[in-house]
C-alpha cells in the first residue's frame, strides 16, 4: 500500500541521535553512525521525529510500504519502555486525530490490565483524546450591538490562484511581494481576515494536516524564495497543533532555500482572536 513514511536522507545525517526519543514507536535506530528506518511496520508516518532533526535530514514522503501497526508497537516497543513512553505514545496519536490507532493502543492496555495514563490534553473540550483540531466545540459570541453594518467592505485579495497546490513559482506577482502564508481554516474563523491579514500581500493557503502534499509544498515554496525576492513572510494559523505544521512546511522551505527571514506567526483561536 502506498503512504506516508519516514525517509532519512544519509548524506545530511551525522547520526547524533536526537530523533531517537521522539520516536517511541521504535521505528528509527542509529546503526554505522546513522540513523535508519528499521521498519515500515513501526512508522505511523505522522513525523514526531522531524522536528527533533538539527540537520532537516528527515522528510516524511508517500511510498509502498506495509502498513503501521499499531497493536505489534504497542506488544513489542512502546509497553516494554514504560509508562512515560506510554503516555508519550498515546499523546502523540491523539494530537494527531488517529483515533483508531489510539482506540487500538487503549485496547491493548486493556488486555494487559496496565493502567491508561490520562493525557494532559484529555479536558473539557477534548474527552476522548481525539485530535483537539477535531474536538467538538459551540461557539457563543457576544450579542450584536445595533451597529451598522461597514460600508464600502471590498475584498483585499490581490491575486489568483491562492491555493498553493494551483501555483506556479514563477508567476509574477511573488516578485518584491509580502507573502501571508494562512492555514486553511484561519479565514473562516477570523472576521476581518481581508483588512487584519490579506491587506498588501499575495496569499497562500493550504492545509498542513488534510492536503497530504507537505514535502510537494515544501519544494515549491522554496523554488518561490528562490526565484523571487520575498520582502516579508507572514503566517496566520489555527492554535490547534495539528496546524503547526504550517510553521514547519515554511521553515523547511526556507531551509531548502537557503534563505534566513525574519517570520511573523499569527496564531488563531477557535473563537476567532488573535493570540
Amino acid at each position: 500500500m502506498k503512504r506516508q513514511i519516514i525517509e532519512i536522507n544519509e548524506k545530511l545525517c551525522d547520526g547524533c541521535g536526537e530523533c531517537i526519543p521522539n520516536c517511541p514507536e521504535g521505528a528509527l535506530q542509529i546503526i554505522d553512525g546513522k540513523a535508519r528506518l528499521i521498519s515500515d511496520l513501526f512508522c505511523d508516518g505522522l513525523g514526531a521525529c522531524i522536528g527533533e532533526c538539527p540537520l532537516g535530514a528527515i522528510s516524511t514522503v508517500e511510498r509502498e510500504a506495509e502498513p503501521y501497526d499499531e497493536r505489534r508497537v504497542m506488544e513489542e516497543n512502546i509497553i516494554k519502555a514504560g509508562a512515560n513512553t506510554i503516555k508519550a505514545h498515546l499523546k502523540h496519536l491523539s494530537d494527531h486525530g488517529e483515533t483508531e490507532f489510539y482506540n487500538i493502543a487503549i485496547k491493548v492496555l486493556q488486555e494487559k490490565n496496565i493502567e491508561v495514563p490520562t493525557l494532559e490534553s484529555a479536558d473539557a473540550s477534548c474527552p476522548t483524546g481525539d485530535c483537539p483540531g477535531m474536538a467538538a466545540h459551540t461557539i457563543v459570541h457576544d450579542k450584536p450591538q445595533n451597529i451598522p453594518a461597514p460600508v464600502g467592505l471590498k475584498s483585499e485579495l490581490q491575486q489568483w490562484p491562492i491555493q498553493l497546490h494551483l501555483m506556479n513559482p514563477a508567476m509574477p506577482f511573488f516578485n518584491n511581494a509580502d507573502l501571508l502564508i494562512a492555514a486553511d481554516c484561519v479565514p473562516f474563523s477570523y472576521a476581518n481576515f481581508h483588512e487584519k491579514f490579506i491587506k498588501g500581500k499575495i496569499l497562500i493557503n493550504f492545509c498542513p494536516k488534510l492536503d497530504h502534499s507537505n514535502e510537494q509544498y515544501i519544494e515549491k515554496l522554496a523554488q518561490i524564495f528562490q526565484m523571487h525576492n520575498i520582502k516579508s513572510v507572514t503566517i496566520a494559523r489555527m492554535e490547534v497543533p495539528c496546524c503547526g505544521g504550517t510553521e514547519y512546511i515554511v521553515k523547511s522551505a526556507l531551509e531548502q532555500a537557503g534563505k534566513v527571514m525574519m517570520v511573523q506567526v499569527k496564531i488563531i483561536s477557535i473563537k476567532g482572536d488573535i493570540l
